[in-house]
């Protein structure tokens, strides 16, 4: 089922968002919380490509158990970045093959070697082009609540969604965000500019006080300084329980609000997840 089909039937929809595996360790941590996480009724899974397609491979296994496995959809990432339009083609052959029908088109991280092939996409609109022209596909792009690091202005910002949405795109998943006013004046600035497909908030909460400035400087996402400030001197214990019930809160004040559906940004572990989901009283 197409993923723009179950945000149509559901809502809010819940899925989660899975990365490749590096290390046999690793992967046994993420097999475990694949299990874990099919007691929450998910609706849908992502998961993720490495910079330049350098997980392509584990990227497609993953989905592909998944697929075979699970009782929810899943979803491929795919970046632009350094890809040729035949390499797209072999993995988009792989999915429809496999009965994989949802992507997630990005730019990606851009690379850091000047030498590095430039491919034949070079925005993420590029790529929702291309793969829409096969009609086989449902495609998700991503969106950027406190605007992309790199538009100048909100206003850009929401001109490179629209393009996005105008060439074949059929939801939008957000990056993470910590005060949800950030994401009803995303939302409402779509609107305004006649985007009209649901946009789907990610979610990820403070489990370490050391994410902090990582998710500040990574993601240029702000953090509240009310809960950096409930967070300052507290133990590991206590400030995972701090961030997981601050992102409850988020959560049930997104659902009050009309939200389509919570991604949640696994980190490929159930723990944090499963405590956010049992806690919401919407389910």
């Amino acid at each position: 089922m197409s993923i723009a089909n179950i945000l149509s039937t559901r809502k809010p929809s819940i899925s989660f968002e899975f990365f490749p595996p590096k290390t046999l360790t690793i992967e046994k941590v993420l097999f475990d919380t694949i299990d874990s996480l099919q007691e929450e009724h998910a609706d849908f899974s992502s998961v993720t490509f490495g910079a330049g397609g350098s997980t392509a491979d584990k990227t497609f296994d993953w989905i592909k158990y998944i697929k075979d496995t699970c009782s929810y959809e899943t979803m491929m990432h795919i970046t632009c970045v350094g890809f040729n339009k035949a390499t797209l083609d072999g993995i988009l052959d792989k999915l429809e093959e496999a009965g994989i029908e949802n992507v997630l088109a990005l730019r990606g991280d851009l690379p850091k070697e000047s030498n590095a092939p430039a491919g034949d996409f070079k925005y993420a609109s590029d790529l929702v082009e291309y793969i829409a022209l096969r009609n086989k596909f449902c495609i998700g792009v991503a969106g950027y609540p406190e605007k992309h690091p790199e538009s100048k202005d909100f206003e850009e910002d929401i001109k490179m969604l629209k393009n996005k949405v105008d060439k074949g795109a059929s939801f939008i998943i957000t990056q993470l965000f910590f005060n949800n006013e950030y994401f009803y004046e995303f939302r409402e600035r779509c609107e305004k500019a006649g985007i009209n497909v649901p946009i789907v908030a990610g979610i990820m909460p403070i489990i370490n006080y050391s994410q902090i400035e990582r998710f500040q400087v990574m993601c240029s996402s702000h953090i509240p300084a009310e809960l950096i400030k409930q967070m300052e001197g507290k133990s590991e214990e206590d400030v995972a329980k701090i961030g997981i019930d601050y992102a409850v809160a988020q959560c049930e004040d997104l659902v009050a609000n009309g939200v389509a559906g919570l991604h949640f940004y696994t980190l490929n572990r159930s723990t944090a997840t499963k405590k956010i989901l049992d806690k919401l009283h919407f389910l």
